[in-house]
């Protein structure tokens, strides 16, 4: 539901199941060099995921820094800072991540590794003498791979899409109307991007190297990569698992197939067919119901019985569902379809609380009392203020000791640590710069320097105790610095797994965020004034650019800067009821801890979690009933029915469906911008003109509320 204003004028995650034991993989024939049969059962990692996932062995002499990996590592950064740039002012967003490239680069790195000459040249470079260097050192092996991803995802902010601080730029011109240099924006971004690569560099002891500290997330990674260098053997077929004795396809050739599916489909959804991204059918059933409209609107609404055939509406705001596992599924759709199917609608039909028939049961826009939308240009003056006259502790104990399993003591064994001067001065220089734009650029940023520096403290206080809840559950609560060093502490532990040299780490990273930074920004300069009408589309149109995000974004920014919470949420405002769910959620998780302890012998209880659960609508705005719906539809098939009945097939091309279904929208999306979207040329037809037919959904229902286009009740 819209927020009313009166003002006067980021989970237990578990662990992908562990594979079984793999086969000799062609990076594994080398990485015997150093392994852990020096070591005692104590040295193993104490996490079961990790033992059965991530692999002791190392070869400290594979090289990383090759040509092969600067090519497609900056090429992976600058297409990936360009699509989910682009994308983010999309109705509905796709962030590619780094799988995408994980699955797409492993071939042409082989191709590179096939053609390229392998002579050998002799280069001195100054503070470190000669270096051998060659455009082809040999096999394409596992670690140039992780480098590429890891240089990748920078552009994805880290699988997060777009740089955070991007959405200031956005909100600045396109909903304030006000006026940015490209100059002052760029280092806005790449301030707030590099303060998180410094609180994470002193942090990296902390919540990298203690093996308790595990971050569940990189084992999807890890798994997948020692998948992809697996050698392949299409002719073992497969029997035990329901698949049929038929031989395999190889990776690369369903990856191939798929893609191409993905490419071209996405041209009905896309461009010829735009009705297919929510099909809403019950609003066509009741053409001029309001309340019909309400239940069945996908994109306005509770979304019963609406579905898509539009992959970018699947993986919109809550990434690949085939990624996620059931555990995290069922969570979220606890949690969203209690507050969904049981709170909107008594709430809204039943109690009509704080007023909300006066809205729309389900907007992102910010509204008067009356039920209309609100000009936030009428509270806003030169100065770009309110117009208004003068009125974790045992987590990070057991981290310090830092039980240091076999990861850690090869890391330490075999390659030079990043010493801690490096992120000091790197700091120093963030801290001078963003404090320049806070005095010399105040206009444009609207920050005094002492907020800076606030926002720095609390920033990095906040950002140990939430990386270790982020290393042990894989849950992320923050914003701009703190999130983009948690950000950068997953990769420094994807890593630290891989036995990366943390130099190497430390340069591909930096450069990574600087690049896509830059990218992101330029991107975003260019959209914000080349498209018309951008982020403000009419309510008829059918334009893709919507902005949602930061439709979301602006409203925080009005809510919590411009009218402040005190005037929201405090003793003067209308919503000050809400504060006492504050008391439930730190009540909540004792009840469920005191159910286990009182009934140990049910499994199920320890699987509640309740910061995942009460959570799980927290995209929502932007994201709608539709993206819910189908995020859990097409994920309980894969992660529950394919992954327990059709096991080998899920373990071997689950994660490469996800990137190629991903890849393929994302090319055919920016070929029909470029092609038909510059030039707006559109085909105009029933299932174009108005992509949902659910027109009354965004309608309130209250008597006598006055708004354009709806019936008077």
């Amino acid at each position: 539901m819209g927020t009313t204003m009166e003002v006067e004028a980021p989970l237990t995650h578990p662990s992908p199941p562990p594979p079984k034991t793999p086969k000799k993989t062609d990076s594994d024939a080398q990485n015997d060099v150093v392994s852990a049969d020096d070591s005692d059962s104590d040295e193993l990692s104490p996490i079961e995921e990790v033992r059965l996932t991530v692999p002791v062995t190392d070869d400290p002499d594979l090289p990383v820094w090759t040509f092969r990996m600067w090519v497609l590592g900056l090429l992976s950064c600058v297409l990936l800072s360009f699509l989910n740039q682009f994308f983010s002012y999309r109705r509905e967003p796709l962030v590619i991540t780094q799988i995408t490239v994980l699955v797409a680069s492993l071939p042409v790195g082989r191709f590179m590794a096939a053609v390229l000459p392998t002579t050998k040249w002799t280069v001195r470079v100054p503070g470190f003498g000669p270096q051998e260097f060659s455009l082809n050192p040999g096999p394409f092996n596992i670690k140039e791979h992780v480098l590429i991803s890891i240089f990748a995802n920078a552009g994805s902010a880290f699988g997060n899409g777009p740089a955070y601080a991007v959405m200031i730029v956005d909100i600045i011109i396109a909903f304030y109307r006000r006026k940015i240099s490209f100059l002052a924006g760029w280092l806005l971004i790449i301030t707030t991007q590099v303060l998180g690569y410094g609180w994470a560099g002193l942090l990296r002891k902390y919540v990298v190297e203690p093996a308790h500290m595990w971050w569940p997330s990189t084992l999807v990674q890890i798994s997948l990569f020692r998948t992809l260098h697996e050698k392949e053997n299409n002719d073992v077929p497969e029997t035990g698992d329901g698949t049929g004795n038929k031989a395999q396809m190889s990776r690369s050739k369903f990856f191939v197939i798929a893609l191409a599916c993905s490419f071209l489909w996405y041209l009905f959804p896309g461009y010829l067919f735009q009705t297919l991204q929510s099909i809403s059918w019950v609003c066509w059933v009741f053409p001029h119901s309001v309340t019909a409209h309400q239940i069945g609107s996908g994109l306005n609404g509770l979304g019963l019985g609406a579905l898509t055939l539009d992959w970018s509406t699947v993986a919109s705001f809550l990434f690949s569902p085939l990624i996620s596992p059931f555990f995290a599924i069922a969570n979220v759709f606890i949690g969203y379809f209690m507050i969904m199917y049981i709170v909107i609608p008594i709430s809204y039909w039943g109690l009509n609380v704080y007023n909300a028939k006066t809205f729309p049961i389900y907007s992102a826009d910010l509204f008067t009392a009356n039920g209309q939308e609100y000009d936030i240009s009428a509270i806003v003056d030169r100065k770009f203020e309110l117009d208004l006259e003068q009125e974790i502790y045992e987590r990070y104990r057991a981290s310090s000791k830092g039980k240091k399993d076999i990861h850690t003591k090869l890391m330490k064994k075999n390659y030079k640590d990043i010493p801690s001067w490096w992120f000091y001065i790197l700091l120093a220089v963030t801290m001078v710069v963003s404090l320049f734009l806070c005095i010399f650029l105040k206009k444009e940023i609207q920050m005094p320097f002492w907020a800076l520096l606030f926002a720095a403290v609390l920033a990095f206080s906040f950002t140990l105790p939430i990386s270790i809840i982020t290393a042990t559950t894989n849950q992320v609560y923050g914003y701009m610095s703190m999130t983009q060093a948690i950000a950068f502490l997953s990769d420094f532990k994807l890593g630290h797994y891989m036995k990366i040299p943390p130099r190497s780490m430390f340069l591909v990273q930096f450069l990574g965020t600087m690049v896509a930074g830059t990218v992101n920004v330029s991107v975003a300069w260019w959209l914000l004034h080349s498209i018309d009408g951008i982020c403000h589309p009419d309510k008829f149109s059918n334009t893709p650019w919507t902005c949602p995000n930061d439709r979301v974004f602006f409203d925080a920014s009005v809510i919590w800067g411009l009218v402040s919470p005190k005037r929201i949420f405090g003793t003067q405002g209308n919503y000050i009821a809400l504060n006492w769910f504050f008391l439930a959620g730190l009540i909540g998780p004792v009840i469920v801890w005191g159910f286990h302890k009182a009934f140990p012998q049910h499994s199920w209880i320890p699987l509640i979690n309740l910061p995942v659960l009460l959570g799980a609508t927290a995209n929502m705005p932007p994201a709608s009933a539709l993206n819910y719906n189908s995020w859990v539809f097409v994920g309980t098939i894969f992660n529950f029915f394919v992954f327990r009945y059709r096991k080998k097939w899920w373990q071997r091309y689950n994660y490469i469906l996800s990137a190629a279904l991903d890849a393929g929208v994302a090319f055919m999306a920016v070929l029909l911008y470029f092609t038909v979207g510059i030039e707006n040329r559109n085909i105009s037809w029933w299932g174009n003109n108005d992509p949902e037919h659910c027109d009354l959904a965004t309608c309130p229902t209250a008597r006598g509320v006055i708004v354009d286009s709806c019936p008077v009740f």
